[in-house]
């Protein structure tokens, strides 16, 4: 069975056809976030203000479905541009905890709206 988790806290899906995030079983899967806050509208700044808000985004998805980062197992990054990898890397680490889940980075042509990073992830319930 499917539950779908939705929060005010993060961009909604408008008009689109996919959830913030599913939860089935013990897993938590969440769609791939943006910098968008959750007017709708994209964050102006830095590349670190933009990750920033993709986490703030993940974490309130997790915390709708009754978890944390500290939960989350399976990452997946997408990059435009392998150069701003360490920048990523640098604020992601920053939310996460030993032990870190387990990750790919995928660099891309290009990613919805001209943005430079999409993050998703999927976390156990336990």
């Amino acid at each position: 069975m499917k539950i779908k988790v939705e929060t005010k806290n993060a961009p909604t899906p408008k008009g689109m056809p996919y959830s913030q995030g599913i939860v089935s079983g013990n897993l938590i899967f969440t769609a791939g976030q943006v910098h968008l806050k959750p007017d709708g509208t994209l964050v102006e700044g830095t590349i670190e203000d933009q990750i920033h808000q993709i986490m703030k985004n993940l974490e309130a998805i997790l915390k709708e479905a009754g978890v944390t980062f500290a939960d989350v197992v399976k990452t997946t990054i997408y990059v435009t541009d392998m150069s701003i990898y360490p920048k990523v890397n640098e604020v992601y680490g920053s939310y996460m905890t030993e032990p870190y889940p387990a990750r790919e980075t995928v660099c891309v042509k290009e990613l919805p709206l001209g943005v430079k990073v999409e993050i998703s992830m999927v976390a156990v319930k336990d």
